[in-house]
């Protein structure tokens, strides 16, 4: 999370990264809006693009060709990424409704997720049917189909795949399948005759709403491809096997991929948003909902009013630019522009085998230079988010000009907030005691008690966390005093640790929780059990329902994490400062006799080396910090960070670990060493044993390391036999430093085996024996490495 010289002023909230909203982040990225904070929600890390799909599942495409990587293009314009699902709206309080997060507060609402199939409209279709839509999800479920059909057993008989749906979508689809999994089938040694593909639709006609030319043409291919058409055959019931038509028709379906019936997702129901009759959101010129000028949608999901537009990327994709600029206006309380779309369109529709038909209006034309041209045109639009240009960093320029640029900024901000010489928006003004706050906040702030976060901010966001209660807290949250006072129980000790660091992602409720589980780590290698907790917090200065929702959303995260772990949380302290950051004081308990302690000491020559999660979040958050990560490995890391080690330290201890430490900032080596010296033993490390994260290897061998790197890389003097494996791309990631990381612990030989089935069955899937621990011999250096 990079340093703000701006106070937030207002929350744009994006939910969904459909074609709309991609566009609209790179151009806010590109003209940043002064004061407006942007945060996506979405599902999915990865977004596929409409257009090049088909080319995808023919084999044209690899997967990253076909996706946008919504957490790199996030993090280059400066927007916050919530991966998680939408599940409501309160309109009246303005925020979102997430599926696994507290509500998340908006001034201006856009919503761009796409069209559902409404499968359960059909019987059997939601159990037996797979969706192209929302095309996110259908990715795995093709990479099962073709598992399916490379497994399909010949005694069987011929495999049969229906595509329901006869638009231009479905046909694209079954045409595509039939070249991918026919080559798949040739791969094999296997006739392509063994697959059977049918294409069924409800309509007198495939691709209706194009001309007769371009459906004669599709028609001719399909005979060719000898895919079965059934036209005017309404599917009513989905069978294992089979599908059932209304006027009594049966035809055999092995795998039934569904593209038609398309229709808005449940949750917009409860909104109250005007919706029509499928579920999508209606919308007027402006892209506003319309009984609601605070929420937009584009794209599948928006019904224009005017006239009705078919659900085709191309206008989802001319939406964008239209829709940032209204989200612009909105937010200053200006005048909106209305949007006009075309009333003819190119589309480009492709055969499968890289070839194309075009239709525009009464034109169409085919040809392998068709897909060509198609293929530029795709490969053009994904250069713009795949091939993001170097923004000058804002930390490498002075001081008084962040406070010079931030001054003009927003001034110009308050300006339009406070509707000076704008059109009447009333709901998007700022009230006077917002005024006030904006300039304060942009002022030369207070140092000492004077940077404390207002009481009334603090109470409110602290109002709805429920710590957990534990009989040994005689005063904590529950009745606040000047400290808390927290009971012994008899026959323990007190085991304490603190831990503080900025936030290093943009998201404050996973930020909370990565703290919280990074505190809790050193309290759980001792195999202690964490008692309270008290955290003390900096936030940057700004409105205060914003800075009241920060630390709503980053509490809530670190609350869910404690209370997992049974601590309670007893008190705190909150400051202003120019980034946000979170620590925590922990107080454990263990046994006073110190039975059932681990300790760093203690390896005895012979035992096994484990280590239960992946290292390389050092170099991964580096990265991310560069826009060089791609987003599912940032969002896989973070999934390592929250796991907890709590159940991971009660397994080591009952197979009789001899020591055990969490990794953290040291890095693997760094803490290794920590191990040996008190111990007096020697270590053998494995190289091609150690876990890593996904893309770990790849940023090291981009020379992306952490700033803590060059300090841990002091550290290779331990190592005997360095120079043999400097070359080696995994070696930088023995200095890694970690955040969250997994437990490294030495566990007796005969136990090993049993000590790692124990952990993988537990959740920690990485678990891996990655040396062994022997005597100390006369070298000076603790740690061989091996291949």
């Amino acid at each position: 999370m990079q340093a703000s010289p701006q106070p937030v002023l207002r929350d744009l909230v994006l939910v969904g990264g459909g074609h709309s909203h991609v566009g609209v982040l790179r151009m806010f990225a590109m003209r940043p809006e002064p004061g407006v904070r942007i945060t996506v929600i979405c599902t999915d890390i990865d977004t596929p693009y409409s257009g090049m799909l088909p080319g995808y599942i023919a084999g044209h495409y690899s997967f990253d060709e076909v996706h946008i990587d919504l957490g790199r293009l996030c993090a280059f314009a400066g927007a916050r990424l919530y991966h998680d699902a939408v599940v409501g709206l309160d309109r009246a309080n303005q925020t979102v409704i997430c599926k696994n997060r507290p509500p998340v507060a908006y001034d201006v609402l856009s919503i761009n997720i796409g069209s559902t199939p409404q499968v359960q409209q059909v019987l059997g279709a939601q159990a037996l049917a797979v969706p192209v839509k929302p095309i996110a999800q259908f990715n795995q479920r093709w990479l099962a189909l073709l598992d399916k059909a490379r497994q399909w057993p010949a005694h069987r008989g011929r495999m049969t795949i229906a595509v329901v749906g006869g638009g231009a979508g479905g046909v694209e689809l079954v045409l595509s399948m039939q070249h991918r999994l026919r080559h798949e089938m040739k791969a094999l040694g296997r006739s392509p005759e063994d697959l059977k593909f049918v294409l069924v639709t409800s309509g007198e006609t495939i691709l209706p709403t194009h001309n007769a030319g371009v459906r004669q043409r599709f028609a001719k291919v399909l005979q060719a491809r000898k895919v079965e058409v059934h036209t005017q055959a309404e599917v009513v019931q989905v069978l294992p096997g089979c599908l059932l038509t209304r006027d009594g028709r049966t035809m055999d379906a092995d795998e039934t991929m569904w593209v038609t019936q398309a229709g808005g997702p449940a949750w917009l129901n409860s909104t109250g948003l005007a919706l029509d009759d499928k579920g999508f959101i209606v919308v007027n010129p402006q892209l506003q909902c319309l009984n609601d000028p605070l929420v937009f949608a584009a794209g599948d999901i928006a019904s224009f009013v005017e006239r009705p537009l078919e659900k085709a990327g191309v206008f989802a994709v001319r939406m964008a630019k239209p829709l940032a600029e209204n989200l612009r206006r909105s937010l200053r309380g200006q005048r909106l522009l209305a949007y006009k779309p075309q009333r003819h369109w190119l589309a480009l529709i492709s055969t499968g085998n890289r070839f194309a038909v075009a239709s525009r209006g009464p034109l169409g034309f085919a040809g392998a230079w068709v897909w060509r041209w198609k293929d530029r045109i795709d490969r053009t639009f994904m250069r713009r988010f795949t091939e993001l240009p170097v923004m000058p960093s804002a930390d490498m320029r002075p001081a008084a000009a962040h406070w010079r640029d931030a001054v003009r900024a927003m001034g110009q901000a308050l300006k339009a907030m406070t509707g000076q010489g704008q059109a009447p928006s009333t709901r998007l003004r700022l009230t006077s005691e917002e005024s006030l706050q904006a300039i304060s906040a942009i002022a030369m702030r207070c140092g000492g008690c004077g940077a404390k976060v207002g009481a009334s901010v603090l109470s409110r966001a602290l109002g709805g966390l429920k710590p957990v209660e534990r009989p040994d807290v005689l005063i904590g949250l529950h009745s606040p005093d000047d400290a808390a006072v927290v009971r012994v129980p008899p026959g323990m000790a007190v085991v304490q640790t603190v831990d503080f660091f900025r936030a290093f992602i943009d998201d404050p409720y996973v930020f909370g929780q990565v703290a919280a589980n990074h505190a809790l780590g050193d309290i759980f290698a001792m195999g202690g059990e964490p008692q309270t907790a008290t955290p003390v917090v900096t936030v940057p200065p700004g409105l205060e329902r914003k800075v009241e929702d920060l630390l709503t959303q980053m509490m809530a995260g670190a609350i869910e994490v404690l209370n997992a772990a049974g601590c309670a949380l007893v008190g705190g302290h909150t400051g202003e400062g120019a980034e946000l950051a979170l620590g925590f004081a922990i107080n454990g308990l263990i046994d006073e006799k110190m039975d059932g302690v681990m300790r760093k000491g203690g390896m005895q020559p012979g035992d096994v080396l484990l280590l239960t999660k992946p290292i390389g979040t050092g170099t991964l958050f580096a990265a991310h910090a560069r826009h060089a990560a791609k987003g599912r490995w940032i969002d896989a890391a973070l999934q390592s960070m929250v796991q907890s080690n709590q159940l991971g330290a009660e397994i080591l201890r009952t197979h009789g670990a001899t020591a055990c430490t969490d990794l953290t900032g040291f890095g693997l080596l760094g803490h290794l060493v920590e191990m040996t010296r008190p111990s007096g033993v020697d270590a053998q490390l494995q190289l091609s044993a150690l876990p890593l994260l996904d893309g770990a290897v790849d940023c090291v061998k981009a020379g992306i390391v952490s700033s803590l790197q060059p300090a841990n890389v002091r550290l290779r003097r331990a190592l005997r036999n360095a120079d043999e494996f400097v070359g080696d791309p995994r070696y930088p990631l023995l200095f890694d430093p970690q955040t969250a990381g997994g437990l490294l612990a030495s566990v007796p030989a005969a136990q090993a085996d049993a000590c790692v089935a124990a952990l993988q069955a537990a959740g920690y899937a990485h678990t891996a024996i990655i040396g062994r621990i022997t005597a100390q011999g006369e070298a000076l250096e603790p740690v061989l490495l091996k291949t």
